[in-house]
């Protein structure tokens, strides 16, 4: 005997449903093909159920700074202050810094790679991040410890923090030890930290781990003047220490080169509907989906983050 069917139908599921499905689905699709199906999917892909984490750090890349930062206001605006997570990559001006901390009421996970924020703008959005959990300030050249120390002051529930340089960047500068005092000085909580190519020495690096107890990662590939005691490791079980040595792409199964003081590890190279508003639409018109990454970026982006599954430590999921 038949029965019927009691499931409901795709354009009846409520709304926080369709965001759970819809978060599958790539940007383009969500913004071009999802609001035309029908009027429930526009008003759920239109609403905060899809943006509650947000992830364009890889197409950010590869596009214009004004395209990136209008995407950015698109897709923070439609979170409508429940947004957990925020990764983009190359924010380049004070106004778009503000707008992000501005709708980061429930921000968890804030990835900045590349930005061009300084320490003035930091020490003044950091107050508005105390909900932070995993901040990456990786290759954003313009900050400093005291960036670095207003972040550890007021987001005291810091557990992951990427600060991750490219060789280029730092070669005028004589050292960046304060960097790593002021992350040893102002949070305690870090449980993965990765500073690669950040000009610091051992005892810098060794206040880090007196200091941060919590630790269990720590990654220091291609920070060469750091000698890190054998005894001073063991007295830390929990802790894996990835570097100063860099596992060469083309040889990544060759873990055990990887450092004296880590097991093993790896690293990643270079690492709208019918009634989507004009905006958009000519931003869609001026290839705005183009995935084409101009070459004189691909040497900023050697360097991503090691391999998790290789160190045993499970990055935080989103996060």
């Amino acid at each position: 005997m038949d029965e019927a069917c009691d499931f409901p139908k795709w354009d009846e599921l409520i709304p926080d449903a369709l965001g759970l499905i819809f978060k599958k689905l790539s940007l383009v699709e969500l913004l071009t093909v999802v609001p035309r199906v029908c009027k429930s999917w526009g008003k759920a892909v239109s609403g905060p159920y899809c943006w509650q984490e947000i992830d364009i750090v890889e197409w950010s890349r590869t596009h214009e700074t004004e395209l990136v930062e209008r995407m950015l206001q698109l897709l923070v605006s439609r979170s409508c202050g429940s947004l957990r997570k925020l990764s983009v990559s190359g924010v380049s001006s004070d106004q778009n810094i503000f707008f992000i901390v501005n709708h980061a009421q429930s921000l968890k996970t804030l990835h900045l790679p590349g930005s061009h924020m300084n320490n003035s703008v930091m020490e003044r959005a950091a107050p508005k991040l105390s909900c932070l959990t995993s901040l990456d300030l990786s290759y954003c050249g313009n900050i400093g410890a005291q960036a670095l120390e207003a972040a550890g002051k007021h987001c005291k529930s810091l557990t992951t923090l990427r600060r991750v340089m490219h060789p280029l960047e730092v070669i005028d500068k004589l050292s960046q030890d304060d960097e790593a005092l002021a992350i040893a000085a102002t949070m305690p909580k870090l449980k993965h930290l990765e500073i690669a190519y950040l000009l610091v020495e051992t005892p810098s690096v060794v206040k880090i781990i007196e200091n941060c107890k919590e630790l269990e990662l720590l990654d220091i590939r291609g920070c060469w003047q750091v000698k890190l005691d054998e005894k001073l490791v063991k007295r830390f079980p929990n802790l894996k220490v990835v570097g100063p040595l860099v596992v060469d792409f083309y040889d990544m199964n060759g873990w055990d080169n990887c450092s004296d003081n880590s097991s093993s590890s790896g690293y990643l190279p270079w690492d709208f509907a019918d009634d989507v508003d004009d905006e958009y639409n000519e931003m869609l018109e001026n290839d705005f989906w183009e995935d084409e990454l101009p070459v004189e970026d691909v040497g900023m982006w050697f360097y991503y983050d090691i391999n998790v599954a290789d160190t045993g430590y499970d990055w935080p999921q989103s996060p």
